[in-house]
């Protein structure tokens, strides 16, 4: 999304009117998509503790809802809790994660979370004139959305009034989200015996987006994602890949709360759900609003997709290849070769942008096939998304019955050699490529078996 500016949208919001412009119109196809989505956002008790930074959420969600989004806000009050726990000289006690809620504390969560949830309604309900909220004019609402059963004795203990959500009142949400209305969840839940259960915030969200078959759960969290060994965010990651991170990550701990929800919640149907951090402003807005986003998105689909090409898709190849043939890597084609010749094309189509690309044409008479005008954009480099081409080249070449798959290239020798590419000479081309061999280009060539 930020090819070409020299703002990274990704750590602050373009400032200049022309990359306002720039931001506005990249985001407008996301606009259009999201409309009429449910989108479930969970709210930590840390974000509802710092005013200001509730402030700035709050009126991203409101202008969220003005864009058509369905919203289900879960909000969270571990440190609330915590804060009116010591002031009524009670202990903070706590089992895997989750607190031992005794009679004397249930009082204490009950006053927090409805607290807490007037703070929201009233910020959500603000419309000054000076304001980002001025005619918002949002209806929000809250209720006995949830049910709950009891936790039970955990290793001994007994977990008393602490809960698990058993159901969400599904139809009763969509029925307020389709009146435009923003739906609260507390941490709360209610039993069919009429008892109140303190529940995970954490749980209540993945349970709403899971009951509600949301298009996206959004956790905000200390953290702004998941990260690899090297320290490096991950933007997307597989479900199957979220479940090995879990291992690694401390029991209690939140960063393995709101993955176990997150996982949670993609192995029951949502199809994508994201980490992002409250600390970045602005982060609702980035995530759904950009390609790649700011935190982590974990789903069972992907956004790539390898595909053959389109006409529809010779602009985008023009624009990812021109670079390249300005620096000699490739060779240069017009735009009505390309045209002639999308069909050898296959692209690396990530939520509708062509990231990357290569050519396959083949020499039947010689049982193989060249690979040609491969191309990654810069931004995407070192991400695996040749080794996506090559594959799909491969297996596009052995499904015609060919043998080998050759290559001619200036710069990137390394490249194919670690693929299992063999050097070879001219000489061992087919007639048909021989005779257009450009002497002055000089590329080396190498062959693979396949």
């Amino acid at each position: 999304m930020n090819d070409g500016n020299q703002t990274d949208p990704v750590t602050t919001m373009p400032r200049d009117p022309s990359q306002q412009v720039y931001w506005f119109r990249h985001s407008a196809p996301y606009i259009h998509a999201y409309r009429g989505r449910t989108v479930v956002i969970l709210m930590p008790g840390e974000v509802l503790a710092d005013k200001k930074r509730m402030s700035t959420i709050v009126q991203d969600i409101a202008l969220l809802s003005s864009l058509g989004l369905k919203l289900v806000v879960a909000y969270g009050a571990r440190p609330q809790i915590d804060e009116r726990l010591n002031q009524c000289g009670l202990p903070v006690k706590l089992h895997h994660g989750l607190r031992i809620t005794g009679t004397e504390e249930l009082s204490c969560v009950t006053e927090v979370v409805g607290r807490l949830r007037s703070e929201l309604e009233a910020r959500l309900s603000m419309g000054l004139a000076s304001s980002p909220m001025h005619g918002a004019a949002l209806q929000v609402s809250s209720g006995n959305f949830v049910v709950a059963r009891p936790v039970g004795v955990v290793d001994g203990l007994d977990m008393c009034h602490t809960g698990l959500v058993r159901k969400v009142h599904a139809e009763s949400i969509h029925k307020h989200l389709s009146m435009g209305h923003i739906v609260l969840l507390p941490t709360v839940g209610y039993s069919p015996t009429g008892e109140i259960f303190n529940l995970s915030c954490e749980d209540v969200a993945s349970s709403a987006a899971v009951a509600l078959k949301a298009d996206k759960l959004i956790l905000l969290g200390q953290e702004q994602g998941v990260f690899n060994p090297d320290g490096q965010l991950l933007r997307e990651i597989s479900l199957a890949q979220a479940l090995q991170q879990l291992e690694f990550i401390d029991k209690g701990s939140e960063q393995r709360r709101r993955l176990f929800s997150v996982c949670r919640a993609v192995q029951n149907g949502v199809s994508r759900a994201h980490l992002v951090s409250y600390h970045q402003d602005g982060a609702l807005l980035h995530e759904l609003f950009t390609r790649d986003g700011v935190g982590t998105l974990v789903t069972d689909e992907s956004y790539d997709e390898i595909r053959p090409a389109t006409i529809d898709d010779v602009g985008g190849i023009l624009a990812l290849i021109r670079p390249l043939e300005e620096q000699g890597v490739l060779v240069r084609r017009s735009r009505e070769l390309l045209e002639r010749e999308i069909g050898n094309f296959i692209v690396d189509d990530r939520d509708g942008a062509i990231i990357a690309c290569a050519a396959l044409y083949i020499f039947p008479e010689e049982n193989c096939a060249e690979l040609a005008c491969v191309a990654v954009r810069p931004s995407y480099a070192r991400q695996g998304r040749g080794d996506k081409l090559l594959a799909g080249a491969e297996k596009r070449a052995r499904d015609a019955g060919m043998k080998e798959l050759f290559v001619l290239t200036t710069q990137t020798s390394h490249w194919f050699i670690e693929r299992g590419f063999k050097p070879a000479t001219v000489g061992q081309l087919p007639v048909a490529k021989q005779n257009m061999y450009n002497l002055q280009r000089n590329s080396k060539v190498f062959i693979k078996s396949l």
